[in-house]
């Protein structure tokens, strides 16, 4: 057989071959590359938004005896470079240029008389210089000596921060001594601000640029602030007291982060914590200080549930797409049954005529293969294994199956067979392994199911082998099943006078062409197009819960100080603003066991009136004196604390959370009506007022919408893809659901409308033509649609305890939200609207067919 002539003979179905093969490996070449693309991003995205302090290499010292002790820069910067030559292979292209090194003492106390305690710590930053401005008084210099209880001891010029001007009483011009058994002297010699608060680099020195407040519960109120000393300062810091540690900070570079290096990112901070750990020595100690591996293994979780879900939807999407190719392929070989049988009679090999048809598949599929593999690089992201495998094996697969078929159809020259009147008993080793996979299938499932989480962030092939499995279970059911209900109808059928419906489901029931292939492609088809819509739904209402938790109400104006109440009031009267309720946080003491949980007073009627139609639920208090407590304080009856006034109140339960306020920790839910006096320091607002306007009524305002909460859940890269790849994976396999009714109706053509032709010589009108024609492809739909459809809705649950998916979702489970079934229910009414177009179309073109040509045609 020429291959040029198949080709101008069956143009219309290589077509069609051509479609179908570049955009299969379109999508299995170029989606797995955006979906690594956006892992990357992720990974970038919570390295560079999370705090410095968390990402950095953080080296510190600790020196035992004075021969560790460190006493000018160059010895500092000495010891940086020394652990930077330490940094494993994989860790060096994250670290970036710069970086600072500190010197600070801690809990220095200051030696006088108070009724508050004033820590005052001396500090040493190497890059102070481009990170402070100096405000009042001047830069320290070199330190001096002094007399002190008949001891010589140092003077070290300091500078302090602003904020301790203000709330500790420290003045340019004053010397402060400080210790207790070792004692130095710090003379204030200016007053510092940051140039640029920032900065990611200050997360590891707030002690600097804040004063920190600590209230013991067995000691009077604590005030720290850490000081700036100059270079020459470092000369008379010594640690006769053993409060000094050094650290030097090696800075991450988020961007130049990978997902595929993760792992072996983890195990060189674990190399590098070790080579620090063995550095030490009798006279120093160091340790390796980062947060670096928790944010990693936080990401692999995420990104492992990502994976999962998404390899599951495109390791379908990959066997739908070859399903349905080899579904074209077999018209191909269907439509060349008559030329490959007549050259096998004529003397052709089968090797010849297995050849034939698998090289005008080849010529056919591989050129759209590469042309779709090379669309996909068009798609940004890194280049996988997979995007090479992808389109080779659709290639293989459509050769081979091509291959297959001829040499199974024509092993004996002119064999004739009439397949539809023929049911083959299948035989005992072949029910055994059906039923086998059956079992082990929902074995598996109730194992999943029983075992919960695997616990682990590396990729869970039992999650991935499930599901398949389920799906072919489902698949191998519904064939042996489907013929039973089939041939009942056409029994009572035959008992009517109407012939129609009795011709119909006979030839659905016998006809090979709505067996097991187009089956085995609608059923998965449906079922993950099912379970991705499933997903992203469950995934959308999730996230919009989730905003509301976070806000608690629809706008959310929260103060540092109480709101007066002509601001209150101004709010209340801007144009826009529908409702307003007012809260109060604070800390509060319970008196019987000293503990300090938080506390909120809301008036609950009005803040229900602000969330009406919100998707949360708000406790109820049955009394003024009510209130409800957070596990973390435990369950107690009557109890007193201290909020502006003695406050008695009743446990009446135990609530979770309070939305917008607290989730987790020690909290206190109460009613306003225990404040001796209408304070609020918090809003919560319903209504169409901008954050912009709000602001400028209370200027100390910080203002949240739950729209913003919502755009910032749904902007996360990872849940983006996530919540893409399910919708194009939806209308994908919805698609090639669609086109394998099509390919199956046109595989049955031939002899379909050779049989119509047939009957319209006795009287068959054109409807009942239509009829037969639906009543015949029609049934295939009506039972792979219910099992599709609920195999879809079941494959959340039973994958619901091993794929956590509240990454996506502000951290809130998935699972507990039932999914809706509109967009399953569409897709699978789809499918029967597509049968119902599809016999309608093919009755359409079979009355063009020449009445008498179909009879020549059809005689043996």
């Amino acid at each position: 057989m020429r291959i040029p002539l198949g080709v101008r003979a069956h143009a219309g179905t290589l077509t069609l071959l051509v479609v179908l093969t570049a955009v299969a490996c379109l999508l299995v070449a170029g989606l797995p590359r955006t979906m690594q693309a956006s892992f990357d991003e992720a990974l970038r995205r919570s390295l560079t938004e999370a705090a410095a302090v968390r990402t950095d290499l953080t080296v510190t010292g600790a020196p035992a005896l004075p021969p560790g002790e460190l006493h000018s820069r160059a010895e500092f910067e000495g010891g940086g470079l020394g652990w930077r030559r330490l940094l494993p292979a994989a860790l060096r292209p994250l670290i970036g240029p710069g970086g600072h090194i500190s010197a600070k003492t801690a809990r220095t106390p200051v030696n006088e008389t108070s009724w508050t305690r004033a820590f005052v710590n001396l500090g040493w930053l190497s890059d102070a210089g481009r990170r402070v401005d100096w405000v009042r008084g001047r830069a320290p210099g070199k330190p001096s000596t002094m007399r002190y209880l008949g001891t010589t001891i140092p003077v070290i010029e300091v500078g302090v921060v602003e904020e301790a001007v203000a709330r500790m009483g420290l003045r340019v011009g004053q010397t402060k001594m400080l210790g207790e058994s070792v004692h130095t002297a710090a003379k204030i010699v200016g007053v510092f601000r940051a140039k640029n608060p920032a900065d990611r680099s200050w997360s590891h020195d707030a002690d600097v640029l804040h004063v920190t407040r600590v209230v013991p519960v067995d000691g009077p109120e604590e005030f720290h602030t850490t000081t700036l000393m100059s270079d020459d300062g470092l000369s008379a810091l010594t640690n006769k007291a053993g409060t000094l540690a050094y650290r030097w900070v090696l800075p991450l570079d988020g961007r130049a982060a990978s997902a595929l290096d993760v792992l072996g990112v983890e195990a060189a901070v674990a190399e590098f914590r070790r080579q620090v750990d063995i550095r030490g020595t009798g006279s120093t100690s160091y340790r390796l200080v980062t947060g670096l591996p928790q944010l990693l293994a936080a990401f692999l979780v995420a990104s492992s549930a990502a994976r999962t879900v998404m390899y599951l939807v495109l390791g379908g999407l990959l066997t739908v797409a070859l399903g349905v190719i080899a579904l074209g392929v077999r018209l191909l070989t269907d439509r060349m049954e008559r030329t490959m049988a007549l050259a096998r009679a004529r003397g052709a090999s089968l090797w010849q005529v297995a050849a034939a048809g698998a090289g005008l598949t080849a010529l056919t599929v591989g050129p759209a293969a590469l042309a779709g593999y090379a669309l996909s690089f068009l798609l940004p992201g890194p280049v996988l294994p997979i995007v090479h495998l992808g389109p080779a094996l659709v290639l293989v697969t459509a050769v081979a199956f091509a291959m297959a078929r001829l040499t199974l159809a024509h092993r004996t020259p002119l064999r004739e067979r009439r397949a539809d009147l023929v049911t083959a008993r299948p035989s005992a080793r072949r029910v055994t392994v059906e039923a086998l996979v059956v079992v082990l299938a929902l074995a598996g499932a109730y194992l999943l199911r029983a075992r919960g989480p695997s616990g682990t962030a590396q990729q869970d092939p039992f999650l991935l082998l499930i599901p398949v499995a389920l799906t072919l279970a489902a698949a191998l059911i519904t064939l042996r099943c489907y013929p039973y209900p089939l041939r009942l109808l056409v029994r009572l059928t035959a008992r009517g006078r109407a012939a129609l419906p009795f011709l119909g489901l006979t030839r659905a029931a016998r006809e090979r062409s709505t067996g097991a292939l187009p089956v085995l492609i609608l059923l998965p088809a449906l079922s993950l197009s099912v379970f991705a819509a499933v997903v992203h739904d469950g995934i959308t209402s999730t996230q919009r819960l989730a905003s509301w938790q976070e806000v608690g109400a629809p706008i959310k104006l929260t103060s540092v100080a109480n709101i007066p109440p002509d601001a209150i009031e101004r709010v209340r009267r801007a144009p826009g603003v529908e409702q307003v309720a007012l809260a109060l946080t604070g800390r509060v003491q319970i008196g019987a066991t000293g503990e300090r949980p938080y506390a909120v007073a809301v008036d609950l009627e009005q803040w229900r009136r602000v969330n009406e139609g919100a998707p949360i639920s708000l406790p109820a208090l049955s009394g003024d004196t009510s209130a409800l407590l957070s596990p973390a304080v435990g369950s107690r009856g009557a109890f007193e604390i201290m909020w502006l006034a003695p406050v008695r109140l009743t446990a009446q339960g135990v609530i979770d959370a309070v939305p917008g306020f607290y989730s987790s920790g020690q909290f206190v839910l109460v009613s306003r009506e225990v404040l001796p006096w209408p304070a609020a320091d918090t809003l919560l607002i319903k209504g169409d007022i901008s954050p912009a306007e709000l602001a400028r009524l209370v200027p100390s305002g910080a203002v949240e919408t739950q729209e913003a909460a919502l755009a910032a859940i749904q902007a996360d890269p990872l849940t983006g893809t996530v919540r893409t790849t399910m919708v194009v994976v939806t209308v994908a396999l919805g698609a090639y659901a669609l086109v394998a009714i099509v390919l199956s109706l046109a595989v049955g053509a031939a002899g379909r409308a050779r049989a119509v032709s047939l009957l319209r010589t006795l009287g068959l009108s054109d409807r009942q033509a239509r009829r037969l024609t639906l009543l015949e492809s029609l049934p295939v739909v009506l039972v792979t649609a219910p099992v599709g459809l609920a195999l879809g809705l079941a494959l959340p649950a039973a994958l619901g305890p091993g794929v956590d998916m509240s990454a996506f979702a502000g951290d809130l489970p998935v699972a507990d939200h039932p999914p809706g079934l509109l967009t399953p229910v569409a897709l699978a009414a789809g499918l029967g609207l597509c049968a119902v177009l599809g016999a309608y179309a093919h009755t359409a073109m079979s009355r063009r067919r020449n009445l008498d040509a179909a009879l020549r045609v059809g005689d043996p």
